[in-house]
């Protein structure tokens, strides 16, 4: 488990479910709260290079689904983007996460046309993926 010392952290492990057969105290972190959990870090430690989340999965009406569908929300978008990276990273839980096949064709065409993609399980996997990728634009510059 990630050891950050805010409150926010700290909520969520009090938050988070009992998973029978996952680790030693049986607990996971939600995807979302992995992610609040990464954003956070990563704002803090690469200060000035923006992240953005794509907000595509949460549950909607169906009026509220068909708005943001004509607007061009598209589903299995990455969760993430950093955009001075070119960099997507879709979020899944630390345990028991799975790509559904619409994220794996958004995957696919986004490295196709020159984006690099991670899924990611976890905090500790994403904070692991984005510090190598940290070190590769630091090799291109």
């Amino acid at each position: 488990m990630p050891k950050l010392p805010s409150r926010t952290a700290k909520r969520f492990y009090r938050k988070a479910k009992p998973v029978q057969g996952v680790d030693a105290d049986n607990t996971v972190l939600s995807e979302h709260q992995e992610q609040v959990l990464f954003v956070q870090w990563f704002r803090r430690t690469y200060k000035g290079v923006r992240i953005f989340a794509i907000p595509n999965g949460e549950s909607r009406s169906k009026s509220a689904g068909a708005r943001l569908k004509s607007e061009g929300v598209s589903a299995g978008v990455p969760d993430l983007f950093i955009p001075a990276w070119n960099c997507w990273i879709e979020m899944k839980r630390s345990k028991g996460g799975r790509t559904s096949d619409k994220q794996k064709d958004w995957l696919a065409y986004l490295e196709s046309v020159g984006h690099k993609t991670f899924v990611c399980a976890g905090f500790d996997n994403a904070k692991i993926v984005t510090e190598k990728v940290y070190k590769e634009t630091l090799k291109g510059i």
